[in-house]
């Protein structure tokens, strides 16, 4: 896309004049009752010519996180925009957050049905309606996400990075964790990525919160993009180091039982370290589960309990220099974002020294009685 062809000046009988900001509702579909339905979105224009970015939330209604980012760099005085055009989207999906959900009425999965149909079902148009009148206006995208319900993820940002451009974005975000991965079919950074405005996501804490690190994490990221493209002045915020993850791997439980973690969100793990202990309601241990790679706490469970293979930790696969990673880690001061960001994330569940909850940890998993209570 090239922004000298693309305009962002005019929405509806809005115009937006360079130096500008200006706060639009955008009309997408209407009620039952024959209402508006509109989606709020904030539009600045810097005074110079520069790249148009979009910076989205909530394409999964329950998935608040990036709001409250997107919401904080809508009030940070400081972010004077010299050149080029944000297009800012606190929700996106406006039907699923007034019903604290990740999808739309009809049940579709918005981030599933892109670019969408304007004669389509509802998910499908309002999917077409976001390709139409935010990411055509656009060069480059940032989509901001969480984990899905019951889950917390440890902030990474994922992209396409055979894309030049987005491996030059991904590295200004300044994320430790970048996975390279271009999407599911149907994403709005992969159709978005597909039509020629190279786009990226962050993943970062749980549904329903907005987490005072992650948001930290995100502005600071955002501001970076920002930065390097020379929207707006400042230094590029440097993190304490970076790695790119090609694969990654769930750790399953074999048996039920209530979960007591050793590990919390981006904690490394080696091959046969303990993750988390299963137990019995009475106390009595089940299994004691082992990471089955050498890796990064990407994401983790915030149920207490668990079944038979259900995931309770995700690990990025780390292909080389985790130890030097590991000793950057351990001199960082406790006021680090990154030690901020493990501690805030963890507070869902326990962490403990497997030693301090189990003393003998079971070789094998244990075969429950018939007469075993959970």
């Amino acid at each position: 896309m090239n922004h000298e062809k693309l305009t962002v000046d005019r929405w509806g009988d809005v115009i937006v004049s360079p130096g500008e900001t200006k706060d639009v509702e955008v009309r997408f579909s209407e009620s039952y009752s024959g209402m508006n339905l509109n989606i709020p979105i904030q539009i600045r224009r810097g005074i110079e010519p520069g790249p148009t970015i979009f910076i989205t939330a909530a394409v999964h209604g329950d998935e608040i996180n990036g709001t409250g980012a997107i919401r904080r760099l809508i009030t940070e005085e400081s972010i004077q925009l010299k050149k080029g055009n944000l297009i800012l989207v606190p929700v996106v999906n406006v039907l699923g957050f007034e019903r604290h959900s990740r999808y739309l009425p009809d049940r579709r999965d918005l981030n599933r049905s892109f670019p969408g149909s304007a004669k389509g079902s509802q998910t499908s148009r309002m999917a077409r309606f976001v390709f139409e009148q935010i990411v055509s206006r656009s060069d480059f995208g940032i989509d901001l996400h969480t984990a899905s319900v019951r889950k917390t993820n440890f902030p990474n940002v994922r992209a396409d990075l055979s894309n030049p451009d987005l491996v030059k974005l991904t590295h200004a975000f300044g994320c430790p964790l970048t996975i390279n991965d271009a999407g599911p079919e149907g994403s709005l950074r992969r159709s978005a990525c597909d039509a020629g405005c190279p786009t990226f996501i962050l993943e970062a804490g749980e549904v329903w919160k907005v987490e005072s690190s992650v948001t930290e994490q995100s502005v600071r990221g955002l501001k970076n993009v920002f930065i390097s493209l020379g929207m707006i002045d400042g230094e590029v915020e440097v993190p304490p180091y970076r790695t790119i993850i090609e694969s990654t791997r769930w750790v399953r439980s074999d048996t039920a039982g209530f979960l007591q973690f050793h590990v919390a969100p981006g904690d490394f793990v080696s091959t046969g370290s303990p993750i988390v202990t299963t137990s019995s309601l009475l106390g009595q241990v089940r299994q004691v589960i082992e990471s089955t790679e050498d890796g990064i706490i990407l994401g983790m469970t915030t149920l207490p309990m668990t079944a038979p293979g259900e995931p309770v930790c995700h690990i990025g696969l780390i292909n080389k220099g985790q130890s030097r990673m590991e000793k950057v880690v351990d001199q960082l001061p406790n006021e680090a974002l990154q030690l901020r960001l493990r501690n805030d994330l963890s507070t869902s569940f326990n962490v403990t020294e497997v030693a301090d909850f189990v003393e003998d940890p079971p070789d094998d998993v244990p075969e429950p009685s018939e007469d075993e209570i959970l």
